[in-house]
């Protein structure tokens, strides 16, 4: 949800904030007959739960992997780290749904169930679920589309009443999300579990219960094949479980339910083998990753309470590019405002994306002279320009890594002098910054530890860093700063390593623990992260730089490398090799053959249930595109990789109707530079002479030269 000009965040025009195949089935048939049991990954061998809220029970077939084997995360003391920061209470965030001893989770899919005064609708693809007053609703979006904008809201299809009398989050993972169901005295009645990617909602009772479950305009009735269905008019509907008679489906003690859609036009196997996979609910979702040179792997593990397989969805960049064999997929489609997603039946969804390993400085060789000495009159005018850095998180990270970028792109080029006092300037300041005690004497450039919030947070907030809101984006920045000037310098290294690591956890811990969530943001079943800390929204979760997301996980390799931390690198590939797939999948140069209706050609805010062209801060197009390139790094070369050239064109086009001298208008010129040699030759002869409005507070001239010469010479200008 960040912006790179004012605080002032208004929501988008279009977003108010409102507060509103054969075969298959038999196969899973047999396979539930004999199940071999795996062990949740990293969890110690007698105990597969986390003692923190974090994940259920339950277990999964072994199954093969193909790929890069499991990587080992990073050995981190969580507890030592956050008690190295003065501990304070400044967070500005309400869990008001959750158990006691449960870490918060904010900046998840399921986000707005925990925070706010009303439980806010989430997107669990395909399914859609909703708390009511006394149980919940089920839903199957439909998208529609206009010009501007693809939708898909939470329309009740299926109510669930349990007679609860409210609710809270007793378990959570960053996948999976379980909710306690409570009776008027805090009795749990029972659980409910639902997961990104699985078709299936469930809920175990805790005690004797009836459930009343109806559909719009009719129930559910049993069939002759041991499942209830319904028919919601635009969606069909299974019950597996209990005793469903009236309407009402009764629940002995640890008995389950699960409830499912059916895709449109299900056939008999995929009828078959939802009916048989709802029967082992779903009890939590376990992440693995692996890394090699070619290719980064995520593995999600759908633990079940006996074992048995289940089924999952693929969104559209589960599929894309090289991808591992499937054997039990194509039973059928959902629709989704991300575009189709293919049912599959098992419990292991694995996928690839291009390997993307930190990027710290651009290709240089092959550019001209006269280009070098562009860069490098460029260069003294921006150290020059270089002012008082700024004291929050978002500006003052962005700050230093414009700043560190130009010592970074100076010694590059031999031009030391040029920067050698800007080095001093800037390490200066992220020592300030890394001061472990620093809130004990200053109000600004510091961090402290929440406990309540389970996070870390700087004292001068910006665009709701204190409701947790983009860390990833602040953070990235500055472990970027940190990464770039401690590189080959480990005295500093040491020196900044208590704060930089703090920080690094803060937003990508691998694991959880009870100081702070595991992978704070990112998604690892959408393949991307979310913004907003409490998602107060009906729309679901939602992130708009998708380019400040890799800078995030580029920053957090920059810095593990620097700091020697090769676990915590091989994790940070992981998160940008993702990150950067999605990017391209879902914002900048996205499938829209399905969005019959949709004017545009790239999309700038993605919602769990809503994407749209807009910006949270401009509706100009330069702002609307350029807010998925800043700050147009080294890694943003990613941005182009396996992209059609004139879909770079189309887009830079629309976003430049009057020319390149608006906001951003110099990431306009560096991503055209990436469609070809001549692209990138014309957009160096703009940017000789672009005006200093079109170049970011957080880029230089400097820079912008050296991308597009660079994109030049390897394009072979």
């Amino acid at each position: 949800m960040t912006g790179p000009l004012t605080e002032v965040r208004p929501p988008p025009p279009s977003s108010p904030r409102r507060w509103w195949v054969i075969g298959v089935g038999a196969a899973l048939v047999v396979a539930l007959v004999a199940v071999l049991v795996v062990v949740a990954p990293w969890a110690d061998d007698d105990d597969a739960t986390a003692d923190d809220g974090s994940g259920g029970p339950g277990s999964a077939p072994v199954a093969d992997v193909s790929g890069p084997p499991d990587a080992t995360p990073p050995d981190v003391d969580p507890a030592a780290l956050v008690a190295a920061v003065p501990a304070e209470a400044v967070a500005k965030i309400d869990p008001v749904r959750l158990a006691p001893g449960v870490v918060p989770p904010s900046n998840r899919w399921y986000s707005g169930l925990v925070f706010g005064d009303q439980p806010q609708p989430v997107f669990a693809e395909p399914l859609s679920f909703g708390l009511t007053d006394s149980g919940f609703t089920l839903g199957l979006p439909a998208p529609t589309v206009d010009a501007k904008v693809v939708m898909a809201p939470h329309v009740p299809a299926v109510t669930v009443d349990a007679g609860a009398a409210s609710a809270q989050v007793s378990a959570a993972d960053p996948v999976s999300v379980t909710i306690d169901l409570l009776d008027s005295s805090g009795a749990v009645l029972g659980k409910v579990v639902l997961a990104a990617g699985s078709p299936f909602v469930s809920f175990t009772a805790e005690k004797d219960v009836t459930l009343s479950s109806s559909v719009t305009g009719g129930s559910f009735a049993p069939d002759q094949d041991g499942a209830a269905t319904a028919d919601a008019g635009t969606s069909q509907w299974g019950l597996v479980g209990g005793t469903t008679e009236g309407g009402s489906t009764t629940l002995g003690a640890g008995r389950s339910a699960s409830w499912y859609a059916l895709p449109p036009d299900a056939t008999d196997a995929a009828a078959t083998a939802l009916r048989t996979a709802a029967a082992d609910p779903v009890t939590g979702v376990d992440v693995t990753y692996g890394v090699d040179d070619s290719v980064a792997r995520t593995t999600l593990t759908y633990r079940t309470a006996g074992g048995s397989p289940t089924a999952y969805v693929l969104m559209s960049h589960h599929r894309a590019g090289d991808q591992p064999d499937r054997a039990d997929c194509g039973l059928g489609t959902y629709s989704s405002v991300y575009g189709d997603l293919e049912l599959c039946a098992g419990s292991q969804l694995s996928s690839f994306a291009p390997a993307l390993p930190a990027a710290r400085e651009l290709d240089l060789d092959g550019i001209s002279d006269d280009q070098r000495t562009a860069i490098v009159d460029a260069l003294r005018a921006d150290v020059e320009a270089t002012g008082a850095f700024p004291s929050d998180t978002y500006f003052g990270g962005k700050a230093l890594n414009r700043a560190a970028s130009l010592v970074v792109l100076g010694e590059q080029l031999g031009a030391q002098d040029v920067v050698a006092d800007l080095r001093a300037t800037t390490v200066d300041a992220l020592t300030e910054w890394a001061e472990p005690d620093g809130c004990t004497r200053r109000d600004a450039r510091c961090v402290v530890y929440d406990e309540a919030a389970r996070s870390v947070i700087g004292l001068t907030p910006s665009f709701g860093s204190d409701e947790l809101n983009d860390h990833h984006f602040h953070y990235g920045y500055i472990l970027a700063a940190a990464g770039l000037l401690a590189q080959d310098d480990p005295a500093l290294a040491a020196e900044l390593a208590p704060v930089m690591n703090l920080l690094a956890q803060d937003i990508a811990a691998a694991l959880p623990s009870q100081e702070l969530p595991q992978l704070r943001s990112f998604d690892p079943y959408a393949g991307h992260s979310w913004a907003s800390g409490t998602s107060p929204f009906a729309d679901g979760n939602n992130q708009e730089s998708s380019s400040e997301a890799v800078n995030a996980w580029n920053g957090l390799g920059l810095w593990a490398l620097a700091s020697e931390q090769p676990e915590l690198a091989t994790e940070a590939t992981w998160l940008a090799s993702t990150e950067a797939l999605t990017a391209r999948t879902y914002w900048t140069a996205p499938d829209l053959e399905q969005l019959d209706g949709f004017e545009h050609t790239m999309v700038s805010l993605n919602w769990g249930g809503k994407r749209d062209y807009a910006t949270w801060f401009s509706p100009e197009p330069s702002a609307i595109l350029g807010i998925q390139l800043i700050p147009m790094g080294p890694v943003q070369v990613s941005v182009a990789q396996g992209v059609d050239p004139e879909q770079i064109r189309a887009s830079v086009e629309e976003a430049t109707p009057g020319g390149y001298g608006v906001q951003f208008g110099g990431y306009l010129l560096m991503y055209r530079a990436l469609a070809g040699a001549d692209d990138a030759a014309a957009a160096w002869q703009e940017a000789v002479s672009l005006p200093d409005v079109a170049v970011d507070d957080g880029s230089s001239r400097s820079a912008m030269l050296a991308f597009i010469a660079s994109a030049q010479a390897r394009a072979g200008g």
